[in-house]
C-alpha cells in the first residue's frame, strides 16, 4: 500500500497543504530532526516528575549559579530554532523571495507561538491580573522573531557581529549598569539588573510563580536567548554548505568544544547561569548542543544509521504540538481533583495516579522518574498516530 501524502498543517499561513514536499532543493535534513526529537522527549522528561520533592539531580535545574544536565535542553532547543531559521529563510532568499516579503511571515509565526504560551499560562482561569506574561514559548517566539530578522536582513558576518554585540552587550549591562538601592555587578538573585527590570516591567503579579521574585524567562534575560538562536543560525549556514560532511563534521566538533571552553573560561568572571541566560550560559549549551548535533549528523546523516531513530522522529517533526499538548495535560493532571476511594482525601489527578501506580511499590526517586518516563511514552504513542499518518503540525 502506498504511503499517503503528508498533510502539513501550517498555522503561520492558516493553510492545510497535502504535497510530497518537492520544493526543496536538497532531502530533509533526518538528523535535525531526530536532534529536535530528542530535545523535546527531554524536555517532557524534567518537565513532568511524579512528585518534584523527589528528583534525581541531573534532572532538576541548578538552583542559580552553575547548571545541570536539564540546564541544557531549553538551549538546545532554541539552536535548533537557529538551524532551522537558516535552512527555511535562507531557502526562500537563494529563491529570489525578497526580505521584506519574508518579515510577515516571521512576524505572523511569532505572534502565534507567543499566542499559545499565553493560552498555557492563563488555562484554566485566564485571570488577567495575575497571568503569566512570559514562558517557555513566549521566550523562544521573541528570540526567533529578532533572530529571524537579523538573518533576513545581515550576512553570515552581520549576524556573528550581532552575535559578539549581544554577548558583550548584555554582559555589560549586567555588570556596569548599577541597580538602584544595590550598585553594580551584583547576579544574586533579586539583586540583578533583569530581576529589576521584570519586577518593574512586568510586575510581581506575572512571574512564574507567586512565591518567586524573578522569572526565569525574563525580559532582559531574551538578550541571551537571542544569542543562543544566533549561535544555531551560524551553525545552519555550516551545515547548509557544500563542504564535504566530514569536514562539516570536523568543524562542528571544533566549533562545539571551542564553544564549551569559552563558556567555562567565561564563567570565571561571569557565571554560568540559565535564569539569567548568561554569556558564559549561551557559549556552554551552544558548543554542547553543537557536539551533540555533530554525532547526531554523523550518525543518522553520514553513516546512515537510523533503526534507532523511530521514537526521535516522531516528537521532532511535531515539535511544538508535543510540547503544547502535553504542557496542557500536565497542567489539567494538576487541575482536577478527585476523591481518593481508599481514605476519602480530596487529591489533584496527578498526585492519585503517581502514588497509585508508581509511590506504593516504587522509591520516591524511581517512582517520580517512572511517572515521568510513561508520561513521556503516553505521548510517544500519541504522537506516534499524527506520524503514522503523515500529518504534520508546523508553525
Amino acid at each position: 500500500m502506498a504511503r499517503p501524502a503528508p498533510l502539513l498543517v501550517d498555522l503561520a499561513t492558516s493553510s492545510l497543504v497535502s504535497e510530497a514536499l518537492p520544493a526543496r532543493p536538497a532531502p530533509r535534513l533526518q538528523s535535525l530532526d531526530v536532534f529536535r526529537g530528542l530535545t523535546i522527549a527531554a524536555m517532557l522528561l524534567v518537565n513532568n516528575p511524579g512528585s518534584w520533592s523527589h528528583v534525581y539531580p541531573p534532572l532538576e535545574h541548578a538552583a542559580w549559579h552553575g547548571w545541570t544536565p536539564t540546564d541544557l535542553v531549553f538551549p538546545f532547543f532554541l539552536f535548533i530554532v537557529g538551524i532551522t531559521t537558516t535552512f527555511s529563510l535562507g531557502w526562500l532568499l537563494e529563491t529570489g523571495t525578497r526580505p521584506r516579503r519574508l518579515v510577515r511571515k516571521v512576524l505572523v509565526r511569532a505572534v502565534i507561538i507567543f499566542g499559545l504560551g499565553l493560552l498555557l499560562q492563563g488555562f484554566p482561569d485566564y485571570e488577567l491580573g495575575t497571568i503569566r506574561v512570559l514562558g517557555v514559548l513566549q521566550r523562544i517566539a521573541l528570540s526567533y522573531l529578532v533572530a529571524a530578522l537579523i538573518v533576513l536582513w545581515t550576512d553570515v558576518r552581520g549576524q556573528a557581529t550581532a552575535l559578539g554585540a549581544l554577548l558583550l552587550g548584555y554582559w555589560a549591562l549586567l555588570t556596569l549598569v548599577p541597580v538602584p538601592g544595590v550598585g553594580r555587578g551584583v547576579l544574586e538573585p533579586d539583586l540583578n539588573l533583569a530581576n529589576w527590570l521584570d519586577l518593574r516591567l512586568i510586575g510581581h503579579n506575572h512571574l512564574l510563580h507567586e512565591t518567586m521574585t524573578w522569572d526565569p524567562e525574563g525580559i532582559l534575560s531574551t538578550l541571551g536567548a537571542i544569542a543562543t538562536v544566533l549561535c544555531g543560525a551560524l551553525a545552519g549556514h555550516w551545515i547548509r554548505s557544500t563542504h564535504a560532511a566530514a569536514t562539516k563534521v570536523a568543524r562542528m566538533v571544533m566549533a562545539g568544544g571551542v564553544g564549551v571552553a569559552l563558556g567555562s573560561i567565561w564563567g570565571w568572571v561571569l557565571p554560568i547561569n540559565k535564569n539569567l541566560w548568561t554569556g558564559s550560559y549561551v557559549l556552554l549549551s551552544s558548543g554542547m548542543a553543537c557536539l551533540v548535533l555533530a554525532a547526531v549528523y554523523w550518525a543518522v546523516d553520514v553513516r546512515r544509521s537510523r533503526w534507532w531513530t523511530g521514537p526521535f522522529l516522531v516528537f521532532g517533526t511535531n515539535a511544538i504540538c508535543a510540547y503544547w499538548l502535553s504542557s496542557l495535560m500536565g497542567i489539567v493532571l494538576d487541575w482536577i481533583v478527585i476523591t481518593s476511594p481508599v481514605d476519602g482525601e480530596a487529591l489533584v489527578l496527578k498526585t492519585y495516579l503517581y502514588e497509585t501506580l508508581f509511590a506504593n511499590w516504587l522509591s520516591p526517586e524511581n517512582a517520580s522518574l517512572a511517572y515521568a518516563i510513561t508520561f513521556v511514552l503516553i505521548w510517544l504513542g500519541l504522537l506516534g498516530l499524527l506520524y503514522r499518518r503523515r500529518i504534520f503540525i508546523r508553525i
